[in-house]
């Protein structure tokens, strides 16, 4: 991808996904180079590494761009941000700004996969068709995660946040939903994805045989919820709900 005077490119790696950055670090920049970092922690890698080495960052960059999606992804996806460079007017500028206070900066990608603080997590993942019984299945899927990482307090909160996900993906996509649940340091993220790129509305619903809960039930009963676009394509439509133990 290229932007506004920055070059993105993207590796898979195993324990992370590495972007590499190039061009001019400016105010017309930014905001690609953030939506970028962050459209690839949507799709939930282990972690993120950003590679800056070829990066032109000055006196007047706006660096803040790296707490920023630090804070971010710390949040949702759960994943740490990690930057590499070499240069040595990159970590006199870092070092000034505070930003390695807020994210590691390392010499090389190998080192940084190395030091990356990634929390313990259980996981799971499944596409379901589209078809009638799809958000039953996704139910089904939720309850036998839920009862095997022992977060049965969480039940109820996420069938509605599933019902809703799913069924709007169903509603408003021709996709195939994509559901995603994760356990880490006591909070469970309930994700669908869709290649909608499109973020969702609150709807209201008139009668209460309406299809759907609507997202206003979603965002009350959710400890935060969002909507992120993806690298991949299409989108992710997440929310979190606080256990009262980290489910091991």
């Amino acid at each position: 991808m290229i932007d506004r005077g920055i070059t993105l490119g993207f590796s898979p790696r195993l324990a992370s996904a590495l972007v590499t950055a190039t061009g001019q670090l400016d105010l017309a920049g930014y905001g690609f180079l953030r939506d970028g970092l962050l459209r690839v922690a949507a799709d939930g890698p282990p972690g993120l590494i950003a590679d800056v080495d070829g990066l032109m960052i000055g006196e007047l960059s706006p660096t803040a761009v790296f707490p920023l999606v630090a804070r971010r992804i710390r949040n949702w996806p759960g994943i740490p941000l990690t930057l590499v460079t070499r240069q040595g007017s990159h970590l006199r500028v870092f070092r000034r700004e505070g930003v390695d206070r807020f994210v590691a900066v390392h010499g090389d990608v190998e080192a940084a996969e190395r030091h990356q603080q990634i929390p313990a997590r259980r996981w799971a993942q499944r596409k379901f068709a589209r078809t009638d019984d799809a958000p039953e299945l996704a139910r089904a899927f939720l309850w036998d995660h839920i009862t095997t990482w022992d977060v049965p307090e969480l039940v109820c909160d996420a069938v509605l946040i599933v019902n809703e996900l799913v069924g709007n993906a169903l509603q408003h996509t021709t996709s195939r939903p994509e559901l995603r649940l994760d356990l880490r340091e006591g909070l469970l993220t309930i994700a669908v994805a869709d290649e909608n790129p499109h973020s969702p509305t609150f709807v209201e619903r008139i009668h209460l045989r309406d299809p759907g809960i609507g997202l206003r039930i979603v965002a009350d009963v959710a400890e935060t919820w969002g909507s992120s676009r993806r690298w991949s394509g299409g989108k992710v439509v997440w929310a979190t709900l606080a256990a009262s133990c980290s489910g091991g």
